[in-house]
């Protein structure tokens, strides 16, 4: 774990400029480069971007739609509808904190790096869940010990 500590903090931003728009990270490239790291940081920021324009028409359109319908099976129906929504809302906002603590983890050099193990964290992993805090195989076992202490 003292390599993980011992990461150098490099100036991320910087390197962000100089992405170009088709660059995908490359096992052929150092683990969490600058380059990588830029290219993280906009990835988690053009997700949380997105989330909170959602989030907003969601809350502009609420406003709208202040439940107009007169027939009571309609109304029932919109206030379901509209309990969905904000139950995804809901979802998306936790999701915001732990795109924030992702770009905690950029900022302080930690990034990328399993939090039980200190190994690197696959970049496949890490394109399709960009929030991973842990490897495919310590997931997969900490998954496991949650289901054997569940049924216990």
């Amino acid at each position: 774990m003292a390599t993980v500590l011992q990461r150098v903090k490099m100036p991320v931003r910087q390197a962000a400029n100089d992405l170009d728009e088709g660059y995908r990270p490359s096992a052929d490239e150092p683990f969490m480069s600058l380059r990588q790291q830029a290219y993280f940081r906009r990835k988690l920021n053009d997700w949380r971007d997105a989330i909170l324009r959602d989030a907003s028409g969601t809350l502009s359109q609420l406003q709208l739609d202040s439940l107009r319908e007169s027939d009571l099976t309609d109304r029932a129906s919109s206030e379901t509808d509209w309990t969905i929504e904000l139950r995804t809302r809901d979802r998306q906002r936790k999701l915001i904190s732990k795109i924030d603590a992702a770009l905690r983890r950029i900022d302080e050099g930690e990034y990328g790096y399993c939090e039980v193990t200190g190994e690197p964290i696959s970049l496949g992993r890490l394109e399709a869940r960009p929030i991973a805090t842990m490897t495919v195989e310590a997931q997969e076992r900490h998954e496991r010990h949650e289901k054997v202490s569940r049924e216990d």
